[in-house]
C-alpha cells in the first residue's frame, strides 16, 4: 500500500467500525465486528502489516493513529458488549412491580410549632402581629423604654453591643415603641421574634432565644384586662383547668409591674420537681405601660392607658413538651427533633 494512502485508509476503517458498531443489536453481531476489525486477520491487523512498507516520514504518525484506533475499538466493543449483556438479562430495566421509595417527611421545629400556636392564640383575642429589626438602636432598646444610660436595669439585660449606640436587641419591646410611634391608639399587637443576651449556655439559658411580647393601648384599659388576656392564653395553650397568679415586681417600662405564674403544667398544681413542689411555674413579666414610655412614643397618658406582657417561647416549649434542657432546641439532633 502506498504510504500516502495509509492515513486515509486508517480513517476509512475507523468510520466503518463506528458505523458497524452503531448498528450492532446483540452479542453475535458484536462478535462479528470484533473479528472483522480486531481479529488476527481483521482490518486493523492488516493495516499494521502495511506499516513496514510506509514512507518513514509518515510511518510514525500512522502508527500512532493506528494504535489509537485499536485501543478505542477494543474499549468500544467491550463497553457495548456489557450494555447488550445487561439489556438481555434485564438488569438495566426497572422492576415496575416494586414499591417506590418514600422520601423522608420533613417536620417543623418544636419552637416553630409553639410560636405558631402562641400567635394563633393571641390572634383569636384580636392581636395583630408586628415585627422589628434584630439589630436595634440603643434608643429603642433602652431609652424609649424608660431605661436611660446608667440605669441599673441595663445590667439585667446582659447586652451584646454592635457599637456604642447599636445593640442586638435584648427583648422585642422595641417593636412596641416603633408601633406606637406610627399608629394612633387603639393598639393591640404582639411582637414575636429572636432576641440576644450575653448568657452562658446551660440547661436553662441560651445567648439566642425567642420572645413574644404583647401590647394593648386604648382608653380605659386596666390591669383586669391584662389578667383576663393572660388567663385566656394560659387556658388556650395548656388546658381549661389552668389558673394564674401575679406577684409584684419591677420593670422600668411598666408601672405597676408584676411577674405572672401558671399552674404547673406537669403536676397540675400538686407539686413536683419542675415547680419545686409549689404547684406554680414562673412564666414572665407584665404590667401597665409606664406613662414615661407613652411620652417617648408621643401618646397622651392622661387619655390612654395600656398593658404590656412578655413570655419566652423556649420556656413555653419546655413546659409543653417536658424538655429539660434548652440546648436541645439548638443542637439539630434529628433523634430529638423527630419526636415533634
Amino acid at each position: 500500500m502506498a504510504s500516502e494512502n495509509l492515513t486515509g485508509e486508517i480513517r476509512k476503517i475507523d468510520e466503518a467500525f463506528q458505523s458497524r458498531l452503531a448498528e450492532a443489536k446483540d452479542a453475535p453481531s458484536l462478535e462479528r465486528i470484533r473479528t472483522d476489525f480486531l481479529g488476527r486477520k481483521g482490518h486493523i491487523a492488516r493495516l499494521f502489516e502495511t506499516l513496514g512498507e510506509a514512507d518513514p516520514a509518515v510511518r510514525r504518525e500512522a502508527g500512532r493513529l493506528l494504535n489509537e484506533l485499536k485501543n478505542r475499538a477494543q474499549s468500544a466493543v467491550l463497553g457495548e458488549a456489557a450494555r447488550v449483556s445487561a439489556k438481555e438479562s434485564g438488569e438495566d430495566r426497572p422492576d415496575l412491580t416494586l414499591p417506590g421509595y418514600a422520601p423522608p417527611v420533613g417536620r417543623l421545629h418544636p419552637l416553630t410549632i409553639v410560636m405558631r400556636r402562641v400567635k394563633s392564640c393571641f390572634q383569636k383575642l384580636g392581636f395583630a402581629v408586628a415585627q422589628g429589626p434584630e439589630v436595634e438602636s440603643d434608643y429603642y432598646n433602652f431609652e424609649a423604654l424608660n431605661i436611660p444610660p446608667g440605669h441599673p436595669a441595663r445590667d439585667m439585660q446582659d447586652t451584646l453591643y454592635v457599637s456604642d449606640r447599636v445593640v442586638l436587641r435584648t427583648h422585642t419591646s422595641p417593636v412596641q415603641i416603633r408601633v406606637m410611634e406610627n399608629q394612633k391608639p387603639p393598639v393591640r399587637i404582639i411582637a414575636p421574634g429572636r432576641v440576644y443576651r450575653r448568657d452562658t449556655p446551660d440547661a436553662s439559658h441560651s445567648p439566642v432565644f425567642h420572645q413574644v411580647e404583647g401590647l394593648c393601648v386604648d382608653e380605659g384599659v386596666s390591669f383586669a384586662d391584662l389578667k383576663a388576656v393572660i388567663l385566656a392564653f394560659a387556658r388556650e395553650m395548656f388546658g381549661s383547668d389552668m389558673t394564674i397568679r401575679f406577684r409584684p415586681s419591677f420593670f422600668p417600662f411598666t408601672e405597676p409591674s408584676a411577674e405572672y405564674d401558671f399552674t404547673c403544667v406537669i403536676c397540675r398544681g400538686k407539686g413536683c420537681r419542675v415547680c419545686k413542689n409549689t404547684g406554680w411555674v414562673e412564666i414572665s413579666g407584665a404590667g401597665m405601660v409606664n406613662p414615661e414610655v407613652f411620652r417617648f412614643a408621643g401618646i397622651d397618658s392622661e387619655r390612654y392607658t395600656g398593658y404590656a406582657f412578655g413570655m419566652g417561647v423556649e420556656r413555653l416549649t419546655m413546659l409543653l413538651y417536658e424538655v429539660q434542657d434548652i440546648r436541645a432546641f439548638y443542637e439539630n439532633d434529628l433523634r430529638f427533633l423527630g419526636q415533634f
